[in-house]
């Protein structure tokens, strides 16, 4: 039975993306293709068990979500109408017994389907983060509500509202059409984004890295590089993703947070710093240069640095300069000021960040910069003044205990 278990486990993890994609496109229900799927699954159990496991799990699951689902609209004769369309549905692109589930490009319109439906603007941000890794990323409601630091309920009825809200608006079960299509991916692009980061460096609670989130990102990045292989920026956000969490295990010692600059780089995933430069170099090739490939571009010259004395502060501040150029945020104007201070300029940087004050007063980032500058500049009331206001702002514990002790610090050097 464990060996049974197992391999369900090894067949959703891989292909519940896939297989619900392509449930909801014959359904016409994100509900019943998750009740179909998660029956199967339930059902493969048990006949595996007495039988052993078939030669193509995945296409034994998607065969019996199929029969399962003319089952349900077999018995919901009040709704004949759908019942008819998922019969002829069924009957149209129903597979044999055993399909050839070899070709990861089997069913490649269904995910995209699926990955722009459920990142559609109509949907709001917190709507298209859980619906994506609900379908996509195959994880349960309360893996998802954990991630989060949300009550289960309140999850539960997010996912709600959003499936909701894609019947009673129409949104269609569709790839935009080509001239949309950009628009479209760049949402898609900015959802992954959003759950790396709140894997990467979470909002709030006793974790400052969540590795599952950070992972399903990635493998969500990778289907989007797979199916869209020639928009440079999938190509862009999966290395930039990759060379961010090829630190994850310097990022944390002791249950302590540790900065870049003091990291010990020899702890850094060397395999994922390989990958992530493969994939910054195939959108590069491409020769149309976006946000996400000049932010993987940063995190490359700091992935190649052997130390942070060593790393190439210039040019990471021109490279900043040119995404300023494209996304004129505050935020990557104080990234290009401590860049500008880092390459030796402290007194310059600073007074840029100290411009940026009104924009972002009330973002804690900017007052831990601040504050670190300060502090490389002897100038203690000023720097501890700034520590308070960041560790106030912060919410992650991790990093607000760090704020402290360099607060602490600051004012044992003032005392002596």
């Amino acid at each position: 039975m464990d060996e049974v278990r197992a391999a369900a486990e090894a067949v959703f993890r891989r292909e519940s993306g896939r297989i619900i994609a392509g449930l909801i496109r014959i359904s016409g229900s994100f509900d019943r293709a998750e009740e179909a799927m998660q029956e199967s699954f339930a059902a493969a159990l048990s006949a595996w068990s007495a039988s052993g496991i078939p030669n193509n799990p995945a296409a034994w699951i998607m065969t019996s979500a199929h029969r399962k689902l003319i089952d349900a609209a077999r018995r919901e004769r009040t709704r004949r109408e759908k019942h008819d369309a998922i019969e002829y549905e069924t009957a149209r692109a129903a597979p044999p017994p055993e399909p050839d589930f070899g070709d990861p490009m089997h069913f490649p319109d269904d995910r995209l389907r699926l990955i722009f439906t459920c990142c559609h603007p109509a949907l709001n941000a917190e709507a298209r983060v859980a619906l994506t890794l609900r379908t996509l990323g195959g994880l349960t409601t309360s893996e998802i509500a954990r991630a989060f630091l949300v009550p289960e309920t309140t999850l539960a009825q997010r996912l709600v509202r959003a499936k909701r809200k894609i019947q009673e608006a129409k949104i269609p079960y569709e790839v935009p059409r080509p001239e949309r299509l950009a628009q479209r991916t760049a949402a898609v692009q900015a959802v992954i984004y959003l759950i790396f980061n709140e894997g990467y460096a979470a909002t709030a609670g006793p974790e400052l890295v969540r590795g599952d989130l950070c992972a399903e990102a990635i493998r969500l990045a990778r289907v989007l590089c797979e199916l869209l292989p020639g928009d440079p920026e999938n190509h862009g956000l999966l290395a930039l993703m990759l060379l961010h969490d090829s630190r994850r295990r310097a990022r944390v010692a002791a249950g302590e947070l540790v900065t870049m600059e003091e990291q010990d780089r020899s702890l850094w995933d060397r395999a994922r710093i390989e990958e992530g430069l493969d994939a910054l170099d195939t959108a590069l090739g491409m020769r149309c240069p976006g946000p996400y490939q000049i932010q993987a571009a940063i995190a490359a010259l700091h992935a190649q640095a052997s130390s942070s004395s060593e790393t190439d502060w210039p040019q990471i501040a021109g490279l900043y300069a040119k995404l300023l150029e494209m996304n004129p945020s505050p935020v990557v104007a104080l990234n290009r000021a401590v860049a500008i201070a880092m390459g030796g300029q402290i007194e310059k940087g600073l007074a840029q960040i100290d411009e940026l004050g009104g924009a972002l007063d009330q973002y804690y980032l900017f007052h831990a910069a601040r504050a670190d500058l300060l502090r490389r500049l002897a100038r203690a009331d000023e720097a501890a003044q700034a520590y308070r206001r960041a560790e106030s702002l912060a919410t992650n514990e991790i990093e607000r205990e760090f704020l402290r002790r360099r607060l602490k610090q600051v004012l044992k050097e003032r005392a002596t």
